[in-house]
């Protein structure tokens, strides 16, 4: 008798995701843990071990479907089956001509229904800062040009088109877990609204079920829940909600040619968390340059003992032990703000984010306890956490936790960027590539190794001046590396 396969839990407050990938077909004999699914979240492509062994009789799901947490997605039958086994080719050939003819024929309507619906995760990995982040480089004389300066060996930087496969670990199997029950108006009864929409309304500190709906049946849209919050916030909350409608764009075919496609959880997920980032936090962006002549100078001389451990000795790396001292001095930067509880959360851990590019969009892997690890450790776990995020190796758990938040765009140039606060982080470290600039020092000017550094932070709970007493702190540690010695 078949058996169905429930899809389990795929990370934190995560209630679906959309399917990529079918990794068995009707008839294959499926051993326990084996990897079934390619599975889409808001922020990582997970597969799906199997909790059973055995025969797979149906596939319930198809390629571009969103799959529920909790919904059956297999049937199966234990043990091999001489039947099955027999008839296992001509089956699996069966399903995967199915599996063909049933992606050629996807709808546009599907398509729309999952950019709707797609999955709900905690805090974009994508989460994350505005800008995509990379690995800083130096503008030098090609003769003192370093290769771990270079965009190809950043840490955000896209790999180069013949970079070879690096080592992966596959995710830890992923336990079954029973369906996330929706959110609840205060009569018990489900709230009409997707799961973006409260978790969007969460990220914000919202109550889902107070938020009045304009939609058809009273289905709560992104616009109802920021309209809510304005009139929170501006003490009107009694006075009801106000009248408010997504912006209608024009029609672009009358113009011209257009070609349409829908968002991935990626991009959905990412545009919806710096969009209440934006909305709901002061930015401020302080700007200075650091003289990280002689850090380079010691960024080369040590680079072959990360190198020899596995990793790579880059200005992030360096930047990630900076911060953590940092953090220790200045704790506020560390903590959160919950306007809800009308409390600051101070944070007693330093687990900062990196922002990295790849070829799906920006991703926000978190460095755990970074003040407990030195910058051979950081720069071998920088490494690996890159090359999983551009793989697509990176499991929900991987990108949240984070106390505070680095992205560098110096592989990329520029001079200086804004980036947006990865909330619930209340500040985020920006950095641009470095240049050979005339400084005049002691009575002369000298060509010194510039190193721009920004840094935006949350108004609500950090002034100005403490805003300029944590950047030039920062600037001393990147110009004076004993500093960490004395004071890290």
């Amino acid at each position: 008798m078949a058996t169905p396969f429930n899809l389990p839990a795929l990370g934190e407050n995560v209630d679906a995701g959309t399917v990529v990938g079918i990794l068995v077909a009707v008839g294959d004999q499926v051993e326990e843990n084996q990897p079934v699914l390619e599975i889409e979240t808001d922020k990582a492509n997970l597969e799906v071990p199997s909790g059973f062994s055995g025969v797979v009789t149906e596939i319930l799901v198809e390629n571009g479907a969103t799959a529920e947490v909790g919904a059956p997605v297999l049937m199966y039958e234990e043990g091999a089956g001489e039947g099955a086994a027999a008839g296992g080719d001509a089956a699996q050939e069966a399903s995967r001509d199915a599996d063909g003819e049933a992606a050629r024929e996807a709808t546009s309507e599907s398509a729309a229904a999952e950019a709707e619906e797609g999955a709900e995760a905690e805090a974009p990995a994508a989460d994350g800062p505005a800008a995509d982040g990379s690995e800083s480089t130096t503008e030098v004389p090609a003769a003192e040009t370093s290769v771990a300066d270079t965009p190809e060996n950043g840490v955000s930087a896209p790999p180069a088109a013949d970079a070879g496969p690096s080592e992966q670990e596959d995710a830890p199997p992923l336990p079954t877990a029973p369906v996330v029950p929706a959110a609840t108006s205060t009569s018990g009864a489900p709230v009409p609204a997707a799961p973006s929409v409260r978790r969007f309304a969460r990220e914000i500190g919202l109550d889902i079920g107070q938020v009045p709906g304009t939609g058809p049946d009273g289905r709560i849209s992104v616009e109802d829940v920021k309209s809510h919050s304005r009139l929170l916030s501006a003490g009107q909350g009694a006075a009801g909600p106000r009248p408010s409608a997504p912006a209608t764009l024009p029609d672009f075919a009358k113009w011209g040619p257009v070609e349409t496609e829908p968002m991935s959880n990626l991009r959905r997920a990412a545009a919806e968390h710096l969009s209440a980032a934006w909305t709901n936090i002061p930015h401020v962006t302080y700007a200075d340059k650091a003289d990280v002549t002689d850090m380079e100078a010691l960024r080369k001389q040590f680079g072959p003992a990360a190198e020899a451990a596995g990793g790579k000795l880059t200005m992030t790396a360096i930047a990630l032990k900076i911060v953590a001292a940092a953090l220790k001095r200045f704790p506020l930067f560390n903590a959160s703000v919950d306007m809800a509880g009308q409390e600051i959360i101070h944070k007693k851990y330093y687990h900062v984010g990196v922002a990295v590019d790849t070829d799906r969009g920006l991703v926000v892997p978190v460095i755990r306890d970074v003040d407990r690890k030195n910058m051979v450790e950081l720069s071998v776990e920088l490494s690996e956490v890159a090359a999983r995020a551009r793989d697509r190796k990176l499991s929900p758990d991987d990108m949240q936790g984070n106390t505070f938040t680095i992205s560098n765009l110096g592989g990329f140039g520029g001079t200086f960027f804004a980036p947006i606060i990865n909330a619930p982080d209340v500040a985020i470290l920006g950095l641009a590539r470095s240049r050979m600039e005339q400084v005049y020092v002691d009575g002369a000017f000298q060509p010194r190794l510039m190193l721009p550094l920004m840094i935006s932070y949350d108004h609500r709970l950090i002034d100005g001046a403490d805003g300029a007493r944590f950047m030039q702190w920062l600037v001393q540690a990147f110009e004076e590396p004993f500093l960490l010695s004395l004071e890290g």
